[in-house]
């Protein structure tokens, strides 16, 4: 930290684990199918969201959840920096900090209740314009689920493709609903060259191969890079996003 702005504020590098302001709520989901699943809103701090990212967390099983550092950040910066609400939540039988969602891990099929319970809370809350953000696992249940539920769009980070079919995939064609996915040079299980192959059955989504970039997205240049990319979508106005933020010291 360091002396900047008007009298009384801090300069404050933006990047690993700064949190900044925003309104942040331990909330409960509950499915159709009678579990309590825990989570986290957060808003910004002194005015009305622009628009609502619903996080869809990397698979359980290999150490995912709500706090996935990608999903973490973009709690912790985009509600102050680009005026979204941030909706972040562990699918059922997932442990965070925040705690133990019930039930168990149901591959992909049982947690289509789980994405239902998320859209209904931002429906009941009337939080504006939704976005699906997956990552890995996560891209899966929103090519999956996704077109169920009255969102603007979805974003798929390091997309797999492993449980969502072509078939599901090929829906998303002129459904009116945007799709973009964020293909990491060296990930995995899906490259750039095969994502396109993948991906020819909707002709209208927007690839992105990103240089250097790993199906973990580590280290603050791809945390920057990621979360860029996001607000370019769903709120463009407030990129590029920068690299420090001035305000009161916490």
């Amino acid at each position: 930290m360091s002396a900047g702005g008007a009298v009384g504020e801090e300069t404050v590098e933006i990047r690993g684990g700064v949190e900044l302001p925003a309104l942040r709520e331990h909330i409960e989901l509950r499915t159709d199918d009678g579990l309590i699943l825990v989570g986290e809103l957060a808003v910004p701090a002194d005015r009305r969201p622009v628009a609502t990212l619903v996080t869809l967390h990397p698979l359980p099983t290999h150490g995912g959840f709500m706090d996935s550092h990608i999903l973490r950040k973009a709690a912790a910066r985009l509600p102050e920096l680009a005026d979204l609400a941030v909706l972040r939540f562990n699918t059922r039988g997932t442990t965070s900090p925040r705690g133990t969602s019930e039930g168990s891990f149901g591959d992909g099929v049982a947690e289509r209740a789980d994405v239902a319970a998320a859209m209904a809370f931002v429906a009941e809350r009337g939080l504006p314009h939704p976005w699906l953000v997956g990552w890995s696992f996560g891209t899966e249940l929103a090519v999956k689920y996704g077109l169920e539920h009255p969102i603007d769009g979805a974003i798929l980070l390091s997309p797999p493709l492993h449980r969502a079919s072509d078939i599901e995939l090929a829906r998303w064609a002129h459904s009116g609903k945007r799709l973009i996915a964020l293909i990491p040079e060296h990930d995995d299980y899906l490259r750039p060259d095969e994502a396109r192959e993948r991906f020819a059955v909707v002709p209208d989504a927007i690839l992105i191969a990103v240089d250097g970039g790993k199906h973990l997205w580590v280290g603050e240049n791809q945390t920057r890079r990621v979360l860029d990319e996001i607000v370019a979508v769903v709120n463009p106005a407030a990129s590029p996003l920068p690299m420090e933020w001035t305000g009161p010291p916490a």
